[in-house]
């Protein structure tokens, strides 16, 4: 029997999900915006906004789905997946209340520590500004300023390197947030591990390096994601030999304490040179890890999403052995004044054998036009960081005008620059 598969979301993560299932199942897709690479792939689309829970749940019954597969982390804070649960559609993806490990940074650090994950740093929650600043002035070090729900990846101020401590005051002062999270900065280098969570188990991916500056030489405020890399195992070259089992050991920690949880947990860490701490969870894929993560595995996903629905054991997952290199091309002015609304065009020729993946475009009937996130990405795969990066960069081509890409990514230098970065602190 063939299943039929809804995909929630228009995004470049959604598209990488949507590649990764289509030839397997009967897929349809819901969306605010228009992506031509899932509409495409889909035997139907419908435009719904991502977080009106009951018109997603009134499409997969009207389409019979058996399976939803949920993008986007506003969706799930809104509930979508309770609403297919509720009308007997599996949802692979945590209800309202277990994506508050994403949705609620405050509740993500008392459950870490009610919970003992370890990982955890220092924090406190503040529910009033003026005591939060108190905070800062006396606070012996520098801080993360984070504000308690979604941010889209831009929220979060770090006090000694992308702010001082008089500007995250009056970043705190000029905002409406009632709660934020302040707590030590942690220093080393990001990563990234995504797992898939079901009936109690976990299976883990290989891990990826996100870039979330806007520029090159990792310059600029901070965005949803520029590009990301991974190497051919599961671990990156700046990480030592047992940092990639200690994170995993964290996101067993948390299955553990939550068994009902199903989806993608997605963790990142920051490697100390005390081994890996807690940045975030999330509690979905990430994006662009997802680009990264789905195209190397070789594990239909479309078997993870049935043993997930139908209680089995998950099946041990196996990967391509390559390196994947992505790169974001953004609106101009993006993230703080992005050209949205601006028509592009996109040289699907020109690729070559990396692959192409749509994000936050629009389609119109005369073509496609920017929004005021990223437009697109490509990846490029290899025997290694090297091949996959060349293998992008050569995709480039695709990008035309009126986009902007940090090149830098996956390159030999900003790579080195990372091992170089750890050494250093572990000496």
């Amino acid at each position: 029997m063939t299943e039929t598969v809804l995909l929630v979301g228009g995004g470049g993560r959604e598209h990488a999900i949507a590649r990764a299932v289509a030839d397997d199942c009967a897929l349809y897709a819901c969306a605010s915006n228009r992506n031509p690479g899932i509409r495409r792939l889909a035997d139907g689309f419908e435009a719904i906004a991502e977080t009106d829970a009951e018109a997603v749940a009134d499409y997969a019954t009207a389409v019979g789905a058996d399976i939803a597969v949920i993008g986007p982390e506003s969706a799930l804070a809104a509930g979508v997946a309770d609403a297919l649960d509720e009308v007997g559609v599996y949802a692979f993806g945590p209800q309202a209340e277990e994506a508050r490990l994403e949705t609620d940074k405050a509740y993500q650090r008392e459950f870490m520590d009610e919970a003992d994950i370890p990982g955890c740093p220092d924090y406190e929650v503040f529910d009033d500004v003026e005591a939060a600043c108190e905070y800062i002035d006396a606070y012996d070090g520098d801080l993360a300023v984070k504000p308690t729900g979604l941010t889209g990846g831009k929220g979060v101020k770090v006090i000694g390197d992308q702010v001082t401590s008089g500007e995250a005051k009056a970043y705190l002062r000029d905002s409406d947030y009632e709660r934020v999270v302040l707590e030590e900065r942690l220093v080393g280098e990001e990563f990234t591990v995504q797992a898939f969570v079901a009936n109690g188990e976990l299976r883990t991916t290989p891990a990826v390096q996100d870039h979330k500056r806007a520029y090159e030489g990792d310059e600029g405020p901070n965005t949803g994601g520029m590009g990301s890399y991974t190497d051919t195992g599961l671990s990156l070259p700046f990480m030592a030999e047992g940092d990639y089992d200690a994170a995993v050991d964290v996101l067993e920690a948390v299955v553990d304490a939550l068994p009902d949880y199903k989806g993608v947990l997605y963790g990142q860490f920051m490697l100390t040179d005390a081994g890996p701490k807690v940045v975030e969870f999330n509690a979905r894929f990430g994006d662009p890890e997802a680009m990264n993560t789905l195209p190397v595995l070789e594990t239909p996903f479309l078997d993870v999403l049935t043993a997930a629905r139908d209680d089995d054991a998950l099946p041990e997952l196996s990967f391509s052995g390559e390196a994947t290199v992505c790169k974001y091309a953004v609106p101009d002015g993006y993230p703080t004044d992005p050209d949205a609304g601006a028509k592009i065009a996109v040289d699907e020729d020109s690729v070559g054998d990396a692959l192409l993946y749509y994000a936050s475009v629009d389609e119109r009937d005369d073509g496609l036009y920017t929004t005021t996130s990223r437009s697109f990405a490509v990846v490029g795969r290899g025997d290694s960081i090297a091949t996959a990066e060349a293998q992008a960069e050569d995709a480039l081509a695709a990008a035309g005008d009126r986009v902007r890409i940090r090149h830098d990514i996956g390159t030999a230098d900003l790579v080195q620059r990372r091992i170089d970065h750890m050494a250093e602190l572990r000496e």
